[in-house]
Parts: C-alpha cells; structure tokens; sequence
C-alpha cells in the first residue's frame, strides 16, 4: 500500500530558502483558480519540495535548479513509499510553480526553464488516457455552448488556440495589441470535388513574438498564424473586458488589479467546463491534437501544412500528433 509523507513543520519550513518560501507563498496566493480546498494541498506539496531542495540541493534557490535535480526527487518520493498518483499530484504542482516563474519573471531569469519535462517519467505507470481528437462537429458544438452561455474569454481561448494548433503556454503569452493587427491576405489554389483547381484569398493574423517550445534552451520564437474567426472571438472578449492596464489577452481579475492567466487556467477550464460539454475528457493539448488531425484528416490538407502551422522541426513529428519548409506560412489551413 502507499504511503503518505509526512508533512514539513514549520520549523523545518522557516530554514528553507528564503526565495523559495516567498516564491510559493506568492504564487498559491495568487492562484485564483485553485479552489479553497486545493490551495493547502498544494502549499503542503510545494513545502515538501523546498525542504528537499533544503537537504539535498545545497538550498540553492528554484531559478537554479535543474532536470536532474528534479528526477532524484522524484525517485526520492518513489524510494519513499509514494504511490503513482500522489507522485503525480506532486509532480504537477512543482511544474505549475515553474509555469508561475517562466510567466511572471521572464526578466528576472530569462534562461529559465520548466525542468518537469516528459523525459522524466512517472514510476510505475497506470493506464494511459487514450487519444481521441476532437472531431469538427464537436469542435463546432463547443464554440457554440459557449457563446450561449457568454464564455466570451473561453470562446475566444478555444478559437485562438484551435486556430494557431498552439500550446497553453503560448496561449498565456498572447498580447491584446493583436486586436489592432492588420490581416495578411494572401492568394491559395485549392482545387474541389472534380479536381479543378482554382485560386482563392485567405486572410489570416500573425502574432507578435512568441516564444515557443523547440530546440535549445530558449526555446522557439514563432508568430503564430491565426484565422479571422479566431480574431473576432479575441475582439469581442476585449470589448466585454473593457479598459485595464495588462497588456496580456487572457487575465485574472482580483484584488489587487489584473493579471496574465497562467497557463494552468486553462486546465482548470477544460476539466470543469468543456469535458462537461463535450462529454468526454478534453485538456488543452487535445486542441493541437485535433486541429493536426482535422487538417489533414477531415479537411484533406498535406502534413506539410499541418507541420508548417504547429511549428514542428519535422513532419514525422507531425504524423504523431495525426495518427494515423521553404515557408513559414500555413495558408492552406485556413481555407474550407
């Protein structure tokens, strides 16, 4: 049977690193999304892992910890009794707090980078939650439960990130300013049912900078390209949102002022409200998944444009994500 740690006294918490105590401390704070019940288990799990860092990580400070430092803890929480799902638990809460930092002090450490990565794997692994793309027909009924109930900021998420087949991170980075951006129009032949072929205009958006997951340590910077569907669910959420100072696109309101959503918000929405919906499990990379499959499986465009959209160094990784670049444009995607 599994067992439970114990929990880390005060006494042993107050010799823990001081940035570390206020970096915690700070985030569950701020954590609008965490319910009531769940802010003491992650302060409790997020105190466990800066009392280790206290004993076998010299107490060095959390920007300065790294992917090995991480496993050994991981595998010291195995050693230790811990089943799979409190491993898990425990697991998450250290990357969300990772997430809070990579957001809210990009300046402050530029270099810094989640270090709870997939390459790390989780002891003794249960089932796995099978892939089940959403297909168009429920993608579409989501968009509209959504404007009925007048989710305006989820509609607007859902439209953007299914449009740019972009990760939570990403989605979290997004800038309002985009709202004022210009479309690209450009020319696509497509051909139809008989194989004629014909050209066509597609306007689309591209974002700012974003930095994105890829090769080396800093990841990716892409502009990320998006439809003028995506742009008017974006416009409508400012117009509901009204007049604030944050320059991010998805926020928290509390308090003290308004914030950037950290990415984990949008698990939250996914788990409470769009798996209700659908009827079925749905998480935020489920919408990269989908927009992958859709493409090229309902929509008949290449793996190439798939590739090209989601930013993958390779189309073999594209295949993965479909199951079954002279260019940085997508164009094609955006055409029915």
């Amino acid at each position: 049977m599994a067992k439970k740690l114990k929990d880390v006294t005060l006494e042993m918490y107050q010799l823990c690193n001081d940035y570390n105590k206020q970096i915690i401390e700070e985030f569950i704070d701020s954590s609008d999304e965490l319910s009531p019940q769940t802010k003491p288990q992650y302060f409790s799990s997020l105190r466990i892992w800066i009392n280790y860092i206290r004993l076998f990580c010299s107490d060095k400070p959390i920007y300065e910890i790294q992917s090995i430092d991480y496993k050994k803890y991981q595998s010291w929480l195995f050693n230790n009794g811990l089943g799979e799902s409190a491993i898990r638990f425990k697991r998450s809460s250290v990357s969300t707090l990772n997430n809070y930092i990579m957001l809210y002090y990009q300046k402050e450490y530029p270099t810094f980078r989640n270090f709870v990565n997939k390459g790390i794997k989780v002891p003794s692994l249960g089932e796995v939650n099978k892939k089940v793309p959403l297909t168009p027909t429920e993608y579409t009924s989501l968009c509209d439960k959504l404007e009925e109930l007048e989710e305006w900021e989820k509609l607007a998420y859902l439209k953007f990130t299914y449009s740019t087949g972009c990760r939570r991170t990403e989605s979290s980075l997004l800038l309002k300013e985009v709202a004022n951006y210009a479309p690209k129009k450009t020319t696509v032949k497509v051909k139809d049912e008989d194989g004629k072929e014909s050209k066509v205009e597609v306007s689309t958006y591209r974002t700012h900078d974003i930095r994105c997951k890829g090769h080396g340590s800093l990841g990716k910077v892409r502009k990320l390209q998006f439809s003028e569907e995506a742009m008017e669910a974006l416009k409508k959420w400012l117009e509901i949102r009204g007049e604030d100072s944050c320059p991010y696109m998805f926020v928290i309101k509390d308090k003290n002022g308004v914030h950037g959503r950290p990415p984990e918000n949008f698990n939250y929405w996914c788990k409470k409200l769009f798996t209700s919906i659908v009827g079925r499990r749905v998480h935020p990379h489920l919408f990269r998944e989908s927009r992958a499959t859709n493409l090229v499986l309902h929509s008949g465009k290449t793996l190439e444009t798939a590739q090209k959209l989601l930013g993958h160094q390779s189309v073999e990784t594209t295949k993965i994500y479909v199951i079954r670049e002279d260019t940085d444009d997508a164009d094609d995607a955006f055409v029915d």
